[in-house]
């Protein structure tokens, strides 16, 4: 299968500057790679550094040291090399992110707010919106919600339009960072469905899943992640 990301060596250590400049290490020396139509799992502990990972697998965090390389326009790309436009680019049409959280402007309806990321892409209006309503169908958010904007929803609500604006564009490379957290077991199975679904298109997904049995049917690999502290005492 074809390679879609390429981790070597990475290493992330945070220096907090309102302490003195203290540096909390997280992680070091990861390698690994996610491949096309794999679902692979990032797993450990709390605190091991999983969401640091995926946050800078999308770029949101340079690496200490090591590289990370995406597959965008048939091509391995280095993130850490990579100027604004060509991040802007990379997360436009090669990667989606769904965070713990969704983070909008405010009084844009729900509609709009999922509709979005396929209008940047030169989708019509009115085709991106049915696209939106789809999915928010799926999710079981009513219509009579997608007017209003989703900053006025329940945890669990937000989420799902979160979801639904990740899944909107069939990104080659998809991120999700505990997508189903906020949510019951009709909706997590639905999520379940579409990361299956993507899988299938050949999406190369990386994920972070606390709900066991949403990680079991999801995951083709599961790669640990290690905390600093024990890579250290196993280094010793």
């Amino acid at each position: 299968m074809q390679t879609m990301i390429e981790v070597r060596g990475l290493t992330k250590v945070f220096t907090l500057h309102n302490q003195g400049g203290t540096q909390l290490p997280v992680f070091r020396g990861i390698d690994f790679t996610a491949k096309r139509g794999e679902c692979t799992v990032l797993f450990g502990e709390s605190g091991s550094g999983k969401s640091t990972l995926l946050r800078s697998l999308y770029a949101n965090y340079l690496p200490t040291s090591g590289s990370i390389h995406v597959r965008h326009r048939g091509e391995l790309v280095a993130l850490s090399g990579a100027d604004s436009q060509t991040l802007l680019q990379i997360r436009r049409e090669t990667i989606g992110y769904v965070s713990q959280f969704l983070r909008v402007i405010p009084r844009v309806p729900t509609l709009e707010v999922v509709a979005e990321p396929l209008r940047l892409r030169g989708v019509e209006t009115a085709q991106a919106q049915a696209r939106a309503g789809e999915l928010l169908e799926r999710l079981h958010i009513p219509q009579r919600l997608w007017s209003l904007p989703p900053g006025t929803f329940s945890g669990g609500e937000q989420q799902r339009v979160n979801i639904a604006r990740g899944f909107i564009v069939d990104y080659p490379i998809l991120l999700l960072d505990e997508p189903t957290a906020s949510l019951d077991r009709r909706n997590a199975a639905t999520v379940v469905e579409l990361i299956g679904q993507a899988r299938d298109r050949g999406t190369a997904i990386v994920g972070i899943f606390h709900d066991s049995e949403v990680r079991d049917a999801v995951a083709d690999r599961i790669f640990h992640v290690q905390p600093q502290a024990a890579t250290d005492r196993m280094a010793s």
